[in-house]
């Protein structure tokens, strides 16, 4: 009895936080470009922090305040440069910001291995800030910011992460990747991506920015990307022995937790909108 108490207070939990959280970012992104600017470089900043925490308790020593502020840098100069408020070529601003790490480092005493602090300060920056940055190209696909697009790419992504849940917690039998994720299974990722491609195809109904198959190739890549997503956060998990990045959201753990399956889309969904 205890148990199936826990089990139902746990998805309230879930369920009443992914509200909250949802309705703060919906109503940032439609607000305004700067609300929207705003919200997704905290997120990303959350974000980061909490990998290079994760990168710490595996007793590496990457340069968390400093890789931070690169990733700062680069999703505030994609958001400039996307909305055309400064030309692209200071993008080129990056490289010499992202090289003083090495020069950090050198002056660093206690480092006695910078080849794994270096590289995982890169990888901080890599996995996190560049694919949040990238939404901003998303945001203002094709010229100018609209709040549809973005909106609806984290619409199809929450819908994959509840089918898939949902499905999984009712039809769960044969185990997706049990070496990596065991409580994953085939039965929930089909549920996302009935949902998740159901969205996408009622998306085209509310605006015309995209194509009813471009919708769908939407959604195809983000339920992909998502449950990839997912998987390689659980491979950086499990090496460390832990069961969620943190706990700043009740009920889903941490920030890398909720937005891992955005960090694997975002690449290939900006490729995809960018080519087609």
């Amino acid at each position: 009895m205890t148990s199936i108490l826990n089990k139902y207070s746990n998805l309230t939990q879930r369920i009443i936080a992914a509200l909250v959280g949802a309705l703060i970012i919906i109503s940032g992104i439609c607000y305004s470009e700067w609300t929207y600017f705003i919200i997704f470089i905290s997120i990303c900043t959350a974000t980061q922090l909490e990998f290079y925490k994760l990168v710490g308790l595996d007793g590496m020593l990457p340069l968390k305040t400093f890789g931070t502020f690169c990733g700062l840098c680069i999703f505030t100069l994609s958001f400039f440069i996307e909305s055309g408020r400064i030309h692209e070529k200071y993008y080129f601003a990056i490289f010499p910001i992202a090289t003083l790490i090495y020069l950090i480092y050198l002056y660093k005493k206690k480092e006695i291995k910078p080849f794994r602090g270096i590289a995982f300060t890169f990888l901080g920056i890599l996995y996190v800030a560049i694919p949040f940055s990238l939404l901003n190209t998303v945001a203002f696909f094709p010229g100018e910011y609209t709040f549809e697009l973005i909106l609806g790419a984290l619409l199809i992504l929450w819908a994959n992460d509840t089918g898939a849940y949902f499905a999984g917690v009712r039809f769960g039998r044969r185990k997706l990747f049990e070496r990596v994720s065991p409580k994953k299974s085939w039965e929930g990722s089909v549920g996302g991506l009935f949902l998740a491609l159901a969205m996408a195809y009622g998306l085209h109904y509310t605006t015309d920015v995209l194509m009813p198959w471009q919708w769908l190739c939407v959604g195809i890549i983000i339920v992909i990307g998502g449950t990839y997503g997912d998987l390689v956060e659980s491979l950086f998990k499990r090496s460390i022995e832990i069961k969620d990045s943190g706990r700043l959201i009740p009920g889903h753990g941490g920030f890398l937790d909720r937005f891992d399956g955005l960090l694997l889309s975002a690449p290939f969904l900006t490729t995809f909108l960018k080519i087609f």
